[in-house]
């Protein structure tokens, strides 16, 4: 699996809002439309008034680099530098492991039960 997280600052919150309303109906096409989209979520920052937090989940290289050749991709872009973006840092991590946070006790834990055993 592949996480993509990160964030996109705007020139101000009323600029941000427009990126996101603009961005609405593209993230919904992602879910729905591409193979492999697990989560696409462009969402405004409780703390940050101009910024984006960015986070999809990809089961694949290969769907990941499908959605970059997707018009979605390229109208998600359109949309948000026709918004005033000012700057984005976004990351791609690959995944070796996944598990839940809450073990069999529901105590929060950082193991990872399914390659660390018990």
């Amino acid at each position: 699996m592949i996480i993509i997280a990160g964030t996109i600052d705007f020139e101000d919150e009323e600029h941000r809002d427009i990126a996101l309303d603009k961005s609405r109906s593209l993230q919904q096409a992602t879910r729905d439309d591409e193979p492999g989209c697990l989560a696409y979520c462009f969402a405004a920052d409780p703390c940050v008034s101009n910024r984006i937090q960015v986070y999809e989940l990809w089961t694949t290289a290969e769907n990941l680099d499908d959605h970059f050749d997707h018009e979605n991709y390229h109208n998600m872009r359109k949309a948000l530098g026709q918004s005033g973006m000012v700057k984005s840092d976004t990351r791609k991590f690959r995944i070796d492991a996944d598990d839940p946070v809450y073990g069999e006790d529901r105590i929060a834990s950082s193991k990872f039960w399914s390659v660390e055993g018990d």
